[in-house]
């Protein structure tokens, strides 16, 4: 079944072209079902790039999805049109101040790697959005920055800064093959990676609550799962388009910024060629399972989601 998203959304011409199943509001309207509610916190700059690749793989499911987007409040994008903002966004407060329930949550990275958590400016702000999910969201994702500023405000986790960027497809080994998360998954997996930062694997298996389901040996943890909060935290990017690592390569040259070759990304490691894309099934399986997951386990009376609520373990 299809993704209901606003027909004059970007994304919902790029998906029906690509073939992904997307309905309108009108068209949902009238199914006697209750569509998974997955909303989406979008922090990145290029929020329509972002909005498409994460529709595309929440819309490959056989289920129906209501795709809420979501903005911080006082978080101008510099990036996108402010016509596109307030067509198709809400702020957490607006969403907040309806008491309304989510099946699903994904938190996107952000370009503040550098920065300590607390001087980002909508800090306070995603704290309590990660608080909120503990009473009003069935389960979460984080992804890259979102996944370590969850793993902080739940944890502790610390993010460490890297002496060099994390770039390119790296090879990751499955932990976990009995997860639900990984139903399919090869015992190898490449997955893109983009961040100046990383989390240590001591310092998550020193928490018994956090279970690592995917890591590489070159880059550390990629997939972790905090069952007790009913969140996983993404560190690497399996959302990316074949394209995606070469644009930022790109900016860095054009800009005249020192960067490294992606890794393993174009073949022979020359970016005259076309990349190869390595990842796109993985990334439909990771999140055709996470849809799964949550269709079998949610309430179909939205109002029990997120009974038992849990505080952060960190001052802000």
């Amino acid at each position: 079944m299809p993704i209901t998203l606003n027909e004059n959304l970007p994304a919902f011409r790029v998906l029906t072209d690509e073939g992904v199943m997307v309905m309108n509001s009108r068209r949902a309207a009238i199914q006697d079902i209750r569509p998974l509610r997955i909303g989406f916190v979008n922090l990145m700059p290029k929020k329509i790039q972002t909005e498409i690749q994460f529709a595309r793989l929440i819309g490959s499911t056989p289920l129906q999805i209501d795709f809420q987007l979501i903005r911080m409040t006082d978080h101008e994008s510099r990036n996108t049109a402010n016509d596109h903002m307030a067509s198709f966004y809400r702020t957490f407060c607006e969403v907040e101040a309806t008491g309304e329930k989510f099946d699903g949550l994904i938190i996107t990275g952000a370009p503040v790697e550098h920065l300590p958590f607390v001087s980002v400016s909508y800090w306070d702000e995603l704290r309590r959005v990660f608080d909120w999910t503990q009473s009003h969201v069935h389960s979460t994702i984080g992804i890259c920055w979102g996944g370590m500023a969850m793993a902080w405000h739940f944890h502790g986790i610390k993010k460490h800064l890297l002496e060099r960027k994390a770039f390119g497809c790296y090879k990751h080994q499955n932990h976990a093959p009995s997860s639900p998360y990984l139903r399919g998954f090869s015992d190898e997996v490449v997955i893109p990676v983009s961040r100046w930062t990383e989390v240590c694997q001591m310092e998550i298996d020193a928490r018994p609550e956090l279970n690592t389901l995917l890591s590489s040996a070159s880059v550390g943890p990629c997939v972790v799962e905090a069952s007790s909060y009913r969140a996983l935290y993404v560190f690497n990017h399996l959302e990316y388009d074949s394209t995606t690592l070469k644009e930022e390569y790109d900016r860095y040259i054009t800009h005249g910024k020192g960067i490294q070759v992606p890794c393993n990304y174009y073949p022979d490691d020359n970016p005259l060629q076309c990349p190869l894309n390595r990842w796109r099934g993985h990334a439909h399986l990771f999140y055709g399972n996470w849809i799964n997951d949550i269709y079998q386990n949610t309430f179909y009376d939205m109002s029990l989601i997120g009974k038992m609520g849990i505080s952060s373990q960190v001052p802000a």
